[in-house]
């Protein structure tokens, strides 16, 4: 470039050092927390929740893709639905209290869970075995009395974003269908850049109490250790880590200080659906009981991306990045030709925005470094004269010059590709 912007700032990270996805949150704008609004629920700053809206419009694009339906349900409930459901019972005395109407004739709770609102909707209307399976899909959010002590940044909060989701099918779909789960699982684990990870199959303690029969338990674990070994999936075998109303199979990521957090989750369910009464018409025109698969790849989205932050110590990938581009004119007599290219990028939905404020150049290069931007696009004299622009990557400094086309092109084919 003929104004010599080019920086020697170096761009590499210490990979030694231990990375604290609150610390990182704070500094790229994501998230705060408030005592005024309360402890352990957080505020989602424009960069978090692009960032959010990101992680979910994914994994939305893979469930409409695979027959699941979006769904929404309220933030609280009538406390009898967690009566039927038995979330009261085991939960009741740990949970925000009941909110009673002015009238005090009604309680309702903060929702807690949201398998409750999806048996109401599948309930709504009567089903036929050609309809089976329904996938229901949800970002529901949920409320969790958790005590302060246990509060820690994104990864123990009292509200938090579930990517929930309930299957109702026939037995005979079960095995089929808690298999594609299992495939969908393993997709967004790789997508996500999660290659290290351990499962396990979480059954219920024998000393302990749980909802439902014992029939209906011996069939749920039998079906779900058949399913860990014809899918040959090294799995550990927990004892007491079941849901109180099925067991389950989980995966679980270790965080930068190699703790271990349970992300995605299947569940199996005969117990529900006999609690709400659930039903479908069969071939002999009689009414059977649907089984119901619970399950969220992400788990928490808020656990999520603390883990995703510390994984990727903030450097996200080009996809998730809340501002993909950052256009860093030399001088205010660039700023036309900052726009120009600003529009070409938003028409081929790349994040970008100016950085116009009257800084030198490579106190705009170190910042934008600062905040893990990915890409730069540094305008000056010669950039303007040829119709081009200079590309800078995050982490690996200058790459040339390209015209605008093939500078676009460079950014939007690693975008595609992640």
């Amino acid at each position: 470039m003929s104004d010599k912007s080019s920086v020697s700032t170096s761009t590499k990270e210490d990979p030694n050092i231990v990375v604290d996805h609150r610390k990182i949150g704070k500094k790229l704008k994501f998230f705060i927390f408030s005592d005024r609004v309360g402890r352990g629920l957080p505020l989602w700053l424009p960069r978090g929740t692009i960032f959010r809206k990101n992680l979910e419009e994914f994994l939305t694009n893979i469930q409409k893709k695979s027959g699941y339906e979006m769904i929404i349900t309220p933030h609280i409930g009538h406390k009898k639905l967690y009566v039927i459901s038995g979330h009261w019972n085991k939960y009741g005395e740990d949970s925000f209290q009941p909110i009673q109407t002015p009238s005090k004739k009604e309680e309702f709770l903060l929702k807690p869970m949201n398998c409750p609102h999806h048996c109401e909707i599948y309930s709504s209307q009567e089903w036929s075995y050609r309809d089976l399976p329904k996938r229901f899909a949800e970002f529901g959010t949920v409320y969790r009395y958790e005590q302060t002590g246990e509060l820690q940044g994104l990864t123990r909060v009292r509200c938090f974003t579930q990517d929930d989701a309930h299957i109702f099918c026939t037995y005979d779909q079960l095995l089929e269908e808690f298999k594609q789960v299992i495939n969908l699982v393993f997709y967004v684990f790789r997508r996500l850049g999660f290659l290290e990870y351990t499962v396990r199959v979480s059954l219920r303690d024998p000393k302990k109490t749980y909802l439902g029969s014992e029939k209906n338990w011996d069939k749920a674990e039998k079906i779900i250790l058949r399913i860990v070994q014809e899918e040959k999936i090294q799995a550990s075998i927990n004892y007491g880590e079941a849901a109180f109303y099925g067991p389950k199979l989980d995966f679980l990521i270790k965080d930068s200080l190699g703790r271990n957090w349970q992300l995605g989750t299947i569940q199996i369910d005969f117990n529900l659906p006999e609690r709400f009464n659930l039903s479908y018409k069969g071939k002999n025109n009689e009414k059977h009981r649907p089984v119901m698969i619970h399950r969220a790849p992400f788990g928490s989205l808020e656990r999520l991306i603390a883990i995703l932050i510390e994984h990727t110590k903030g450097n996200l990938p080009l996809w998730l990045a809340p501002n993909q581009v950052v256009i860093l004119p030399i001088s205010d007599k660039y700023i036309v030709y900052a726009k120009k290219i600003l529009n070409l990028m938003i028409n081929n939905d790349i994040r970008v925005f100016i950085d116009s404020r009257n800084e030198k150049i490579n106190k705009k290069i170190r910042d934008s470094e600062d905040h893990k931007i990915p890409y730069m696009v540094i305008l000056g004299e010669k950039e303007e004269k040829n119709e081009m622009i200079s590309l800078r990557r995050h982490g690996l400094g200058h790459m040339g010059l390209f015209t605008i086309p093939n500078g676009i092109e460079t950014i939007f084919k690693e975008k595609e590709f992640n």
